[in-house]
């Protein structure tokens, strides 16, 4: 039964780091500001850029600010389960609310990680 407790507390720490990196990476992969650097650019590229309409930059202040709400979330709900399964003797009983909300963490992380790329 103590590969269960492995198992969940290796989720805990894939859910929570996914969800950190998410958050600071932004939604952005720094392969794609370096490869930016390195290539030469355009003459379109050299034109200044035309600022973010309002319209644009108010949906991604709301996603941004979306984005934290569900890492919080998910770092709210990876410290319980944290904290219940160092409650639980799992090596007797696996307990169904434990799985749920596992399971839940994992929605999670995997919608944050969606987000983040696009």
């Amino acid at each position: 039964m103590e590969t269960r407790r492995t198992f969940l507390g290796g989720l805990l720490a894939a859910g929570a780091a996914t969800g950190l990196a998410a958050l600071a990476a932004g939604g952005q992969t720094p392969d794609a500001s370096q490869e930016r650097q390195d290539r030469q650019p355009l003459p379109a590229e050299n034109a200044p850029e035309a600022p973010l309409q309002p319209i644009d930059k108010r949906i991604l202040d709301e996603n941004q600010k979306e984005m934290k709400k569900k890492v919080e979330k998910l770092f709210a709900l990876a410290s319980e389960l944290k904290d219940e399964v160092e409650k639980t003797d799992s090596s007797k009983v696996l307990s169904l609310n434990l799985v749920r909300k596992a399971e839940e963490i994992e929605k999670l992380a995997h919608d944050i990680k969606n987000r983040s790329k696009g």
